[in-house]
């Protein structure tokens, strides 16, 4: 005879039961690393905390974080019960406030007018901007340990936004959007460079920004359609680490291969450009321009990584 095995039942738990008070328990719980990777893998974003009850005017928004490595700011809003129209004016009132490219509203039941709201949002906004809505839930097994799950019941549309964000753009705009879009199919298929870049959403412009896992400096591809180029970039926010970039630019050249054009302005960097290579005539060499760029930003990102530890070593840090 066959034993059956013993199964038990999934229960759904009062989220007040778990976290009694919003500020004191939800947020604070929120707040710690690990409860906020589980949100940011939600939403696929990578938070970083900044802080807590961070202040906008006379009021405080739960949560401040940011992208890492995008440093795209993000303010997250908690309410531990069902939505209402005070906490979804305090959502635009605290991304205005804080500058945030990010909402993320986090609730334990959405009421539809509130769903709608944060659609329309994102119908309305372009890439810069993202809305969030999010219901938190808590479930246990018999007497097992309880375990939380966020559920994302509204988020924004990419493939419609990038389709929209086409109308009105110039002939040039609109190649540098399809370049950028076809560089992202690419790169995804691509193991190394997904392990360490960060994706970004397309954009109109002749550069397309990648982060890795350091603040002081990101990598750039660029195209130029008139001057017909493509190239790769590097770019030091950090001033101290910026001019110990710019003296080893032999250093990179040799290690790519390429001459570098270096420029000091708000950030400092260095660009690498090959010429006879025409993005706007040329669509079916898009795949071997866009190969070159991956081939090119993996040998910049492993002599900044070398360069950055060079840095560290020489200041003490």
């Amino acid at each position: 005879m066959v034993t059956q095995p013993k199964l038990g039942k999934i229960e759904k738990v009062n989220v007040r039961d778990v976290w009694p008070h919003e500020a004191l328990n939800f947020t604070k719980w929120l707040a710690e690393e690990e409860n906020l990777s589980l949100l940011g893998d939600a939403c696929s974003i990578e938070l970083e905390l900044i802080e807590q009850e961070s202040s906008v005017g006379s009021f405080a928004v739960d949560i401040f974080a940011q992208e890492v490595g995008a440093e795209r700011k993000v303010v997250i809003e908690n309410q531990l019960e069902d939505t209402n129209h005070d906490h979804l004016g305090k959502i635009i009132t605290y991304a205005s406030g804080k500058d945030a490219g990010v909402v993320i509203w986090v609730v334990a039941h959405a009421r539809d007018e509130h769903r709608r709201a944060i659609e329309w949002l994102n119908e309305h906004t372009d890439s810069d901007c993202a809305f969030f809505l999010v219901e938190i839930e808590v479930w246990r097994i018999g007497d097992s340990a309880m375990a939380p799950r966020f559920n994302v019941v509204e988020s924004p549309n990419e493939w419609a936004r990038a389709e929209k964000s086409k109308a009105g753009l110039s002939e040039t705009d609109r190649i540098s959007l399809e370049f950028w879009q076809m560089c992202i199919d690419r790169t995804a298929k691509n193991e190394v460079f997904s392990k360490t870049f960060k994706p970004q959403n397309p954009r109109a412009k002749h550069y397309f920004e990648l982060y890795a896992d350091s603040k002081r400096y990101h990598l750039v591809l660029l195209i130029n359609t008139r001057l017909k180029r493509i190239g790769v970039e590097c770019c030091v926010h950090d001033a101290d680490f910026g001019e110990f970039v710019l003296s080893r630019q032999n250093e990179l050249e040799q290690a790519l291969n390429i001459a570098g054009t270096p420029y000091r302005a708000k950030n400092k960097g260095i660009r690498f450009y090959i010429d006879r290579h025409d993005v706007k005539n040329a669509r079916e060499k898009w795949p071997g321009y866009i190969d070159w760029q991956i081939e090119k930003i993996a040998v910049l990102q492993a002599e900044m990584v070398r360069l950055e530890k060079e840095f560290e070593a020489d200041s003490g840090e």
